[in-house]
């Protein structure tokens, strides 16, 4: 089982919100997709690059990590490398030129506008983008530069919902909303947030579903105690036993002493 192709999840636009998370384990993607997530996302490293094809059943995509590629080519290559890994789709974070370099061959493209974390320090940082005339211009125009470079959706970080909502309807692309309110074509999460395993700050566009963390302190508990016991029952000699180990034959051993 395949999971929604670009063709699908096009369609769906407007008809249904979809559901997209970002993970980081195999056994994250697995869960989502055995859970029916809609879409997957995970960066495209080699220590992930087999995690498409063990969440089979969702429309997958790679991210193209950010500063790798210096070129619309070296792009290329790891774009196509990434659709060869199982991907669906890829993400690309830089330029409507870029973008349209992937388009051209025939790759489905994520884009980013909002917040865009690797380029905050040109909108004053980790905040929301869109509340001024000029910055909702500046998004809008963006969105419109991605659409006619060929890419398939736009991930809305961190946008009012309400600017969000209209870009929404005027667009083609398909609208991942991470924080950019309900009226997005797709929800996006990263798997940590839903899970709880972050501690301190919890991003306000984030809901907890779990709390991971508390279960990771506890396994954390035990793994101390396992090893304070083990230091303890080898200095005291009840490690090992005699179910842990292998004897000789007295008459082997006999023999063996013998000849030393």
């Amino acid at each position: 089982m395949r999971g929604m192709t670009v063709k699908d999840l096009l369609e769906a636009k407007g008809k249904r919100q979809m559901a997209y998370v970002q993970v980081a384990r195999e056994e994250e993607a697995v869960a989502a997709a055995e859970a029916g997530m809609d879409m997957i996302g995970t960066a495209f490293i080699p220590e992930r690059a087999h995690f498409a094809k063990a969440a089979a059943g969702a429309h997958f995509q790679f991210g193209l990590p950010w500063r790798k590629h210096a070129d619309v080519t070296e792009a290329l290559r790891d774009a196509m490398a990434a659709m060869q890994a199982g991907a669906q789709s890829v993400y690309c974070g830089m330029s409507p030129t870029l973008v349209e370099g992937l388009a051209r061959e025939g790759i489905p493209v994520i884009c980013h506008v909002g917040l865009v974390p690797p380029k905050a320090t040109w909108t004053g940082g980790y905040r929301a983008v869109g509340k001024t005339l000029d910055q909702a211009q500046m998004i809008w125009q963006q969105v419109r530069d991605f659409e006619a470079a060929g890419a398939f959706a736009v991930e809305m970080e961190v946008v009012p919902a309400n600017l969000a909502c209209e870009i929404t309807k005027r667009t083609s692309l398909l609208t991942v909303s991470l924080g950019s309110g309900g009226d997005c074509d797709v929800q996006y999460l990263f798997s940590a947030d839903l899970l709880g395993e972050n501690r301190g700050h919890i991003p306000r566009h984030a809901k907890v579903y779990r709390n991971f963390a508390a279960e990771r302190d506890r396994m954390q508990d035990d793994r101390i105690a396992a090893y304070r016991e083990y230091i303890a029952d080898v200095t005291s000699g009840a490690f090992p036993e005699a179910g842990q180990i292998t004897q000789m034959e007295d008459s082997a051993l006999a023999d063996f002493l013998s000849k030393i």
